[in-house]
């Protein structure tokens, strides 16, 4: 897929996928309960930033991966599958339920996804270097959910995250860390204003609540439905450019 023209994600499900010539592993190692593919950083390091890709609902780690050409060089880039199979090459991390015109979620499924996320950040150290003080979760959709879920809660693992038309779910605040404790964390929020799935007001709700804890995400907003196109891309690649040691 080639960048210089738009491309889009929709539900998590990308619409084209390519082939690429750069390091590709697809994982069937012992100490990772999360199947996932991985590019090495093109700029070698001993230790690079780590940059974890989190697809949405009906997705797998193939969607955001088509990014992984053309994100920063530096990262190694790891983009994993959520647990849950809801068909041939369809997964997720949580089940959600729309029939009421709001999303009602699994709480136990998003609690064990949460927790399952942060045990494979300290897995992926048995088998892939990387800087441990620069982790960065990049997510769509429920995928932006799940890096919110993680980051609030262990501020500690997390330098930054990147939610692109995502949602901050109200049963994770009740768990977040102290303010202290997120002060370093960089958020990067982008959303669709015509999203038909998660409504825009999740956006500019998280936007709120998050400064009311003294934190200053960087946020776009687009007039778009649930996707990810060629600007929302540019905009969240030069954040992270930005914000890597």
């Amino acid at each position: 897929m080639s960048l210089n023209k738009p491309f889009w994600i929709s539900f998590g499900i990308l619409i084209s996928i390519s082939i690429f010539s750069f390091t590709i592993m697809n994982s069937d190692t012992k100490n990772t309960k999360l199947h996932y593919l991985i590019r090495q950083p093109k700029i070698k390091t001993e230790n690079p930033p780590l940059l974890i890709l989190l697809h949405g609902v009906g997705g797998n780690e193939q969607n955001l991966f088509s990014f992984a050409p053309n994100l920063p060089e530096n990262f190694v880039v790891v983009s994993a599958r959520g647990p849950l199979t809801f068909g041939a090459n369809s997964f997720a991390w949580f089940q959600v339920d729309f029939s009421t015109g709001r999303p009602q979620i699994n709480e136990q499924q998003a609690e064990n996804a949460r927790k399952m996320l942060i045990d494979f950040i300290e897995d992926l150290k048995t088998e892939i270097s990387f800087d441990s003080k620069q982790v960065y979760l990049m997510g769509f959709s429920q995928g932006g959910i799940m890096s919110y879920s993680v980051a609030l809660t262990a501020p500690e693992k997390i330098s930054g995250i990147a939610v692109m038309s995502g949602r901050l779910l109200p049963e994770i605040k009740p768990f977040m860390a102290a303010e202290k404790r997120l002060e370093k964390l960089k958020i990067f929020i982008s959303h669709g204003k015509q999203d038909a799935v998660l409504n825009y007001q999740y956006a500019t709700d998280a936007l709120e609540f998050l400064k009311t804890k003294n934190l200053n995400p960087e946020f776009h907003s687009y007039e778009e439905g649930h996707t990810v196109n060629q600007q929302m891309f540019d905009d969240v690649n030069n954040w992270l450019h930005n914000n890597i040691k």
